[in-house]
């Protein structure tokens, strides 16, 4: 095991373990939608947004306890986004990290509603005083993931990225499709644990460019998996982009030319943390995993 593998592994247990205790189990009728919510965030995924979060803010020294719990505010927001992506109306996926997808262990509308419950609760954690004394942050935390997650970014591209499927789109149309519904979340994780650590407009702004090409180098990845791997290996449904002809980076740039155009996106973003010398590794093995990645 490599010092980055032990390091994620590391900040996915300090997350499971938070999420377990911000989603405490509920008798009575609330404890159906609170289970779905369980099942839907934990025993599942690489925390990889969280761990970006928590690598940022330990470049700047800012305490463990506030960077895990906006990690987990963002992982909420994430895991929500896969329960709604999951139901029958948008890509209706019956499988989600090797088990049954939210809907299919439940039902419906309460995989609608636990979505929107994770959805809440990611804002209210933001907008607790324990996750930074200093309100100002919390404002702007609160502010930058909101945007990340709305029109403007997440539910825009998602939006788009239906619309694509009646459309040809040229690779400028795919990146800025895939800058929004994937990129804007793991951008807001890079600069969100800037803000976390007090960094400056200079800093937020050198991780908000590493983040947007590693976003992208995420999507590109996930599109030659979707096209490569089997369901057991993804933990998902596999070939779904073929299947439904929708506009990828494969489609429009052929499998080799997805690889390599992943491998220049991640030197680049090795290039912008460049200013944050050796405290910058963690972040940068990050885009190494992203790029090797399996599933």
């Amino acid at each position: 095991m490599t010092a980055f593998d032990a390091r994620i592994k590391e900040t996915a247990a300090l997350v499971e373990t938070a999420l377990d205790q911000l989603l405490p189990r509920r008798s009575g009728p609330l404890g159906r939608v609170v289970d779905a919510m369980r099942h839907g965030a934990l025993d599942g995924g690489k925390r990889l947004r969280p761990f970006l979060v928590i690598a940022a803010a330990d470049m700047f020294g800012a305490p463990r306890a506030r960077s895990v719990r906006t990690g987990c505010a963002v992982e909420m927001i994430h895991c929500y986004s896969l329960i709604h992506d999951d139901l029958p109306a948008m890509d209706d996926s019956d499988l989600r990290r090797g088990r049954p997808s939210v809907h299919r262990a439940y039902d419906e509308a309460t995989a609608i509603l636990a979505g929107d419950a994770l959805l809440t609760q990611a804002f209210e954690i933001l907008a607790a005083p324990e996750t930074h004394p200093d309100g100002d942050i919390r404002c702007r935390l609160a502010l930058e993931l909101a945007k990340a997650s709305g029109k403007e970014g997440m539910v825009g591209g998602q939006m788009i990225d239906i619309y694509a499927e009646q459309k040809n789109f040229d690779l400028a149309g795919i990146e800025e499709l895939q800058r929004l519904k994937t990129g804007a979340i793991i951008r807001f994780s890079a600069i969100g644990g800037g803000i976390v650590g007090g960094a400056t407009d200079a800093e937020v702004e050198a991780l908000r460019r590493y983040a947007e090409d590693l976003g992208l180098a995420f999507q590109i990845v996930d599109d030659i998996l979707d096209a490569t791997a089997d369901a057991q290996t993804l933990g998902k449904p596999s070939g779904q982009d073929a299947e439904m002809d929708k506009a990828t980076f494969i489609k429009l740039l052929g499998m080799d030319g997805a690889r390599r155009k992943a491998a220049e996106l991640v030197d680049r973003c090795k290039a912008h943390l460049a200013p944050f010398g050796a405290r910058a590794e963690p972040l940068k093995g990050a885009a190494d995993f992203v790029f090797a990645r399996k599933s």
